[in-house]
């Protein structure tokens, strides 16, 4: 077996197990690849020595697992660099709240014997797309969890003109707009008040950032609906993070945002509960009275 290995390379204290996962990896004769920029952050700084099998400069690699070294962030880049392989992903959490990932720094061991034995679970996570109009954007336009429409170097509001099929159009005063997965719906769009949505549901969210009219409020949309974003700001541009990949646009451009056509796989343990990781991740439905 295979594995490609992504890391987080700006905090080092987030690698100082990284080890533990090489040695679970080759002690099972299995090999790994590794990411160039994250092998050179661990001999620079010292953290482990790694002895990978190859390198990844780009995102033309292969492997049967990919695994994601960090936090939800790193394991967003991840996907980002799978793309539409179907190679599923293995998130590690090293870092703070880690919802996304299947499994703590402390279980590495335990984690690749299951699935060197195949004893774990595929989640197939919906993705949506960033289409412009009559331009192209610099970053990748896929994202697991949202995209964001957000005001650009300004303090005041935008205007964010949203319109379903087509058809029916709603206009938002407000910071911006988050358009979400149910992978999303813990993240970003969560903090800004949208609802919690179960991984399976067939859904999207479309939730306003501080908007300026009280009734605007989350609305949970089917996941085939095409939403057409048309911006108009003091500044002439705003700005589009995907998966917290920031750029920005004249606000002369508009933005589809569409499902993808494939899905990211997702590995999680076999006892794996979405609700019970509510309850652990997010405190939800705790009773902290005393």
């Amino acid at each position: 077996m295979k594995f490609a290995i992504f890391g987080n390379k700006h905090q080092t204290e987030k690698s100082e197990s990284i080890g533990l996962l090489f040695d679970a990896i080759t002690k099972r004769g299995d090999c790994y690849a590794i990411d160039k920029s994250y092998y050179d952050f661990l001999c620079e700084e010292q953290i482990a020595q790694p002895n990978p099998q190859e390198l990844i400069t780009d995102n033309n690699f292969t492997a049967d697992v990919a695994i994601s070294f960090g936090g939800d962030g790193t394991l967003l880049r991840t996907a980002s660099r799978v793309g539409n392989k179907l190679i599923p992903i293995l998130g590690i959490n090293a870092g703070r709240l880690g919802f996304l990932t299947a499994t703590s720094n402390e279980n590495i061991d335990d984690i690749i014997e299951k699935i060197h034995n195949g004893h774990f679970d595929i989640e197939r996570r919906n993705l949506i797309e960033a289409i412009p109009n009559g331009t192209e954007l610099k970053s990748y336009p896929f994202a697991l969890n949202e995209i964001a429409i957000m005001k650009h170097d300004s303090s005041s509001m935008i205007t964010i003109k949203a319109t379903l099929n087509g058809c029916d159009t709603i206009t938002y005063q407000a910071d911006g707009l988050i358009v979400a997965t149910p992978s999303g719906s813990t993240g970003y769009s969560l903090s800004v008040g949208g609802p919690i949505i179960a991984p399976e549901a067939n859904v999207l969210t479309i939730t306003p950032i501080a908007p300026h009219s009280l009734s605007a409020r989350p609305l949970v949309v089917g996941d085939n609906t095409s939403i057409e974003i048309n911006v108009s700001s003091r500044s002439g541009n705003y700005l589009i993070a995907i998966d917290g990949r920031n750029e920005s646009c004249d606000e002369s451009t508009s933005i589809t945002i569409n499902k993808a056509s494939y899905q990211q796989l997702i590995i999680r343990s076999l006892e794996h509960s979405f609700i019970k990781n509510l309850q652990e991740k997010l405190m939800w439905g705790a009773d902290i009275r005393g």
